[in-house]
């Protein structure tokens, strides 16, 4: 099922990718770029899931040496702590972000967003942080 699942995200891919380029030769705007970034995303996001079941299914030892990785704690642990840093990182990117487009006099609109989505993920942060304390 999951080869079925990323043959359709590979070919809803590459039909974004077409429709961006048409897209691009009848409009000038930025939708067809973003069509076909986002259409180019999917369609090697769903290639590298059909490959990735076929060699699985060529090679069932590698495939369950890798979910046997996948799913080890010490693994589990380092990307947790790996997430955790870069979080840290962009709490401090974004402030400086935020004060640059400030300084530069940018549009009001794409400082509110960049505060808004700045703000969204800390209170995910402290929701988070609130709701695992509650848990463990």
């Amino acid at each position: 099922m999951k080869r079925k699942g990323s043959a359709l995200c590979a070919v809803i891919g590459a039909m974004v990718v077409a429709l961006g380029l048409f897209l691009m030769a009848r409009m000038d705007a930025a939708l067809p770029g973003v069509l076909i970034g986002v259409g180019s995303g999917a369609l090697g996001m769903g290639l590298s899931g059909v490959f990735s079941a076929l060699v699985a299914k060529k090679h069932p030892d590698v495939a369950r040496q890798a979910a046997i990785e996948e799913q080890d704690e010490r693994n589990i642990a380092v990307n947790n702590r790996a997430k955790a840093r870069a979080y840290d990182m962009m709490v401090y990117v974004f402030g400086a972000l935020m004060v640059a487009f400030a300084l530069m006099n940018a549009d009001l609109a794409v400082i509110l967003m960049l505060v808004g989505a700045y703000l969204l993920v800390v209170a995910c942060c402290v929701g988070f942080t609130v709701h695992y304390h509650k848990t463990m």
